[in-house]
């Protein structure tokens, strides 16, 4: 007896936002981003055979250089819409010049489990071997994935599947540009299918930022003999600052009594200048080491890469959160604390399969 049930194609909305994966040549042959949307998912092989409803919104078309906190707040809302309205998940495509700040904002702002899944391209489609189809490709799929829920923003490229939290851009030409030094991929698109061989601990959400809250937030990357009067220049104009250090957390000491007068005013964040591994917190003592510069007030950031450490800041202080609360969301996107601590909703993933059928 055939069988009458009958399944609903899962909904996919796109919201293209322009970038390379958007770009067309003028005559003389610099591109710049004028694809719309729809052309864009136009021009995806195998996406009609795929059984997925797409949905399509042209957003933006901005370079990725170009886009700012508003625009993805705006984005985060827009998304958040769409999925209330019965969308299965959510892909954004823009430029990857920023997609690790921006993929992270959009995370921190996705309070929903439906999956939200950023891609982009490196060769933009003038070129031979244009990477755009496909990654839009593997984003609707991972988008349309029921195992991708409760991962909150994800990055899709080459195929594989990354946390936004993790994620970082190494290469500046690179198709395979887009890499998690620290933890490797979530998963992969292989076949059409989507394969999650791990799953994220927890998540951490926080309050969309108020866009008419001045939050100034600088981010100095520390240097050899670095000179403390570069800081000691913007440091009054700043609501908080992002310090890149040395290895594990390390500054110059002609820089620590500006950074002791800062911390005293505004929040100061400690990371690491390296591509991977975490700041300490009680391993070296020297003067200007990790201990002595959280012994003056200021916050490790663990495992948070320094760009991304920027952006929760900035986004905290236009929420206009609490300076122990801002500490506390510091140290628990770094994991040198437990979630549980944290004032706001945490997100911890759903099941136990790691695996797409």
């Amino acid at each position: 007896m055939p069988s009458t049930s009958t399944t609903s194609a899962p909904n996919v909305v796109v919201f293209g936002l322009g970038g390379t994966i958007a770009m067309t040549s003028n005559t003389g042959g610099a591109v710049s981003p004028t694809l719309s949307a729809h052309q864009l998912v136009d021009a995806v092989p195998g996406l009609a055979d795929a059984g997925i409803d797409i949905e399509v919104v042209d957003f933006r078309r901005r370079p990725g250089a170009s886009l700012t906190i508003a625009d993805l707040t705006e984005l985060a809302a827009a998304a958040a819409d769409a999925l209330v309205d019965g969308a299965d998940g959510v892909v954004v495509t823009q430029g990857t010049d920023t997609i690790e700040e921006t993929a992270y904002l959009l995370d921190l702002l996705h309070h929903r489990p439906e999956p939200l899944v950023v891609t982009g391209a490196m060769r933009n489609p003038t070129l031979a071997g244009a990477d755009g189809p496909a990654n839009i490709l593997a984003a609707i799929h991972t988008a349309a994935s029921p195992h991708t829920r409760d991962h909150g923003c994800l990055v899709v490229f080459a195929d594989e599947i990354h946390a936004a939290r993790w994620v970082t851009k190494t290469h500046s030409t690179s198709g395979a540009t887009f890499r998690s030094p620290d933890t490797g991929p979530l998963g992969y698109v292989l076949e059409g299918t989507v394969r999650m061989l791990t799953r994220l601990p927890y998540r951490l959400t926080v309050p969309p930022p108020n866009l008419t809250t001045q939050a100034t937030v600088a981010l100095h990357t520390v240097t050899l003999d670095d000179d403390p009067t570069i800081l000691d220049t913007f440091g009054g104009r700043l609501h908080g600052l992002v310090v890149a250090g040395f290895g594990v957390g390390h500054v110059p000491e002609p820089l620590i009594d500006t950074l002791t007068t800062l911390a005293a005013r505004i929040p100061v964040i400690l990371a690491s200048r390296t591509p991977a591994g975490p700041t300490l917190t009680h391993t070296y003592g020297f003067p200007g080491s990790e201990q002595d510069l959280i012994a003056r007030g200021l916050i490790p950031a663990g495992w948070l890469h320094p760009y991304k450490a920027r952006i929760l800041l900035r986004t905290l202080l236009a929420a206009a959160a609490k300076p122990e609360d801002i500490a506390n969301a510091i140290t628990t996107a770094g994991e040198l604390t437990e979630p549980t601590t944290w004032p706001w909703p945490n997100h911890q993933p759903t099941g136990t399969s790691t695996t797409d059928a």
